[in-house]
């Protein structure tokens, strides 16, 4: 027997489908369609970083959220010190800034995101002094040290875009950075595929020095991205400046190779 089926029961089936599908579109459109962790150890000062290094850096990316972005901090002090295997399962790009408590990342943390980045396609971006991070040294497989020192003297940074046509530079023009802590080269590392950025130092007697500021590589099928400027004692990352290259790096180490 064939059903038969009024005019009026179609147009109210018909409309019932047709809200249904905008319904399910307007979801699909809040979803994120890309997540970057802002991860960082708890340890900057909160009379410049009230709510650390890893807020301040959030913060700055809130643009990316008008393009499809989740952003979501974590810190050592999370569970499993905030990299737990199902958030690095569904993460894109993972931003590291460490300082004091290097040492006390798990070896499996380590090795599960190298696994991520090489394997997985997921960037990494560290920020200052994650220069000495695990994550990086295993990554680039160097020491990745500063062999001419450190010194935290306040020094005024001229920061210099070296590579005009990388994506991380879109947008960017020289600028500069009232107050740093110098890293004097050379730099322990892997030869980058780019020097993003490139940087003079205007030390507070009024002499410079030259030091490469931004480098970038791909590792296995991961982006990775070093960004030197960050010292905790300094307001840098509410610099705008600063906010736009984080920003651009998040893009461009969120592609997958």
């Amino acid at each position: 027997m064939t059903a038969i089926v009024s005019r009026r029961t179609v147009l109210a089936l018909g409309a019932a489908a047709a809200a249904e599908v905008l319904l399910s579109s307007t979801a699909a459109a809040a979803e994120p369609k890309h997540r970057v962790v802002v991860w960082s150890e708890g340890s900057a000062p909160k009379n410049v970083y009230p709510h650390d290094i890893n807020g301040s850096v959030a913060e700055g990316l809130k643009p990316l959220a008008e393009k499809g972005w989740e952003i979501v901090t974590a810190s050592i002090n999370d569970a499993d010190q905030g990299v737990s295997a199902e958030s690095l399962a569904k993460t894109d790009v993972l931003m590291w800034w460490g300082h004091k408590f290097h040492g006390n990342v798990k070896k499996e943390h380590v090795d599960a995101i190298v696994d991520r980045v090489k394997n997985g396609g997921m960037g990494f971006i560290a920020m200052h002094s994650a220069h000495f991070s695990k994550p990086l040294k295993a990554l680039l497989g160097t020491n990745c040290g500063w062999k001419g020192g450190y010194v935290e003297d306040g020094s005024k940074l001229e920061l210099i875009v070296k590579d005009k046509k990388h994506p991380i530079n879109e947008g960017i023009s020289d600028c500069t950075i009232a107050h740093t802590e110098r890293y004097t080269e050379p730099f322990e590392i892997p030869e980058p595929e780019s020097v993003v950025l490139d940087g003079v130092y205007i030390r507070p007697d009024g002499t410079k020095e030259r030091s490469r500021q931004g480098f970038a590589w791909t590792i296995g099928k991961g982006k990775v991205f070093y960004f030197q400027p960050g010292h905790e004692t300094y307001p840098i990352f509410f610099d705008a400046n600063v906010r736009k290259i984080l920003c651009n790096a998040v893009e461009w180490a969120g592609k997958k190779s």
